[in-house]
């Protein structure tokens, strides 16, 4: 597809922002996400001073206690509290960082009988492994606000006041003899930067700071990253169980969708012209004595009817699983189904050993997929279907030269291959700009 490079009126594209023509090193200074990262280094500091006093006063208060019956709901209140402040460390990663971190599970209120209750809430803050995460993340990350706080805040205004330092050194106190105050140096005068070469000297060294103190933040927030996802968010389990909820669901409509698919085809297709073909051999037999050629020429037609009744059952199986896919592999099918595509299929298929037989189902009906949209809305002249295995993940990929245009979100087949993919793991990548090539790259594990 042509580009049209200027950035006039109807070019299509939007005027680039002089900031972004710099090299990321020169803009990074002045960008916004710089002084955002900043923004939240300086808050760090007194919010987790005040996060830290309370998890180790209501841990010591509550760990004191606990001789007592109050200790118990002292410590669940104060789980309680720090899973508030766990809500505001996401929001504010979420807007000053722009990491979106999902929030866990709330807790779970019901005791023995089912019912919500306060002991049956106690006990969940208590059995949450969420809220005990929370508790330390509130004292780890302390230490480490105070750490980047100092540095950054050190770093970001120095560097920025000797980068400026021509513009306002005119405001400190001029040298006034042997006996004056000097805000530099000894008696001598001679650490006053007060001379053209120190002054620009200085604001050179300021530059230099300037330019690499955001990429210090910037490494400094990335173990906040780190922090907020790893200890503030939902356990890996619990978002692998709703994963796999997720996935199941997937999972149980495609088969419930396959298996009407094969109903309408069985009931449209070869159903009707058996019954169609029942009905022409009992004319067929009723007309045997009476009129012997007619009759011969219903039971060529029935012939006709069988041959072609054979040939969708045939279709149908194997658009299920072919017999060829299971005694031969995904080569020799694959290959297969290339033949009936509207344009020439080159086939390379780099497998030393087959993958599982579920993944290699699935594969096969990928293909077969998108050899069949190359088919009907590609206009393709040629295409070609290429498969190999990466370390634990079977690749697929299949490249037409048609129009392109193809949209997995527009709810068509891509869509559903999408689904059929994510409930394995798998992975659908659609590269179709308007006017092609079209590049279809699918990644399954392989094994299921």
């Amino acid at each position: 597809m042509a580009m049209n490079h200027g950035y006039g009126h109807g070019s299509g594209y939007a005027p680039e922002p002089r900031t972004r023509r710099l090299p990321p090193l020169l803009r990074a200074p002045v960008e916004g996400r710089t002084w955002r990262e900043f923004g939240y280094l300086m808050l760090s500091l007194p919010i987790s001073v005040a996060a830290f006093s309370f998890a180790v006063t209501v841990t010591s208060l509550g760990a004191g206690l606990l001789i007592t019956f109050l200790g118990i709901p002292v410590l669940a209140a104060g789980l309680a509290a720090l899973r508030g402040y766990g809500a505001l460390e996401r929001a504010r990663a979420r807007a000053l960082l722009g990491l979106e971190v999902a929030d866990p599970a709330p807790v779970s209120a019901r005791g023995r009988g089912g019912r919500p209750s306060m002991m049956g809430w106690i006990g969940g803050v208590l059995r949450s492994g969420v809220s005990w995460r929370h508790l330390v993340y509130s004292v780890v990350h302390f230490p480490w606000a105070v750490f980047a706080f100092c540095v950054s805040l050190t770093l970001w205004v120095s560097a920025w006041g000797c980068l400026l330092y021509p513009l306002w050194q005119w405001v400190l106190p001029v040298y006034a003899g042997q006996d004056g105050i000097q805000l530099y140096g000894d008696r001598t005068h001679a650490f006053y930067l007060d001379s053209p070469f120190e002054i620009a000297a200085t604001s050179v060294i300021g530059l230099i700071f300037t330019l690499i103190t955001p990429w210090i933040m910037r490494g400094m927030t990335s173990v906040d990253r780190l922090l907020v996802a790893g200890l503030l968010g939902p356990s890996r389990l619990a978002t692998r169980v709703v994963e796999l909820e997720s996935d199941r669901g997937v999972v149980v409509d495609t088969a419930a969708a396959d298996l009407r698919r094969i109903e309408r085809d069985l009931h449209d297709g070869a159903q009707a012209r058996l019954v169609a073909l029942a009905m022409d051999l009992g004319l067929a037999k009723d007309k045997m004595t009476q009129d012997p050629q007619a009759a011969a020429r219903m039971v060529d037609e029935a012939h006709g009817e069988v041959k072609v009744a054979l040939q969708e059952l045939r279709d149908l199986a194997r658009g299920i699983h072919p017999a060829v896919l299971t005694d031969r592999g995904l080569d020799a099918a694959l290959s297969a189904v290339a033949s009936r595509c509207t344009a020439p299929v080159t086939v390379t298929v780099d497998l030393r050993t087959r993958p599982a037989a579920a993944i290699e189902g699935i594969a096969y009906f990928t293909v077969s997929e998108l050899l069949q949209n190359v088919s009907k809305h590609a206009r393709a002249t040629r295409a070609s279907v290429d498969v190999w295995r990466s370390d634990n993940r079977l690749m697929l990929q299949v490249v037409d030269d048609g129009r392109g245009g193809a949209d997995v979100t527009a709810g068509s087949g891509l869509a559903g291959l999408t689904g059929r993919l994510d409930a394995v793991d798998g992975v659908l990548a659609v590269d179709s700009p308007a006017g092609g090539p079209t590049t279809v790259t699918a990644e399954l594990p392989w094994r299921g």
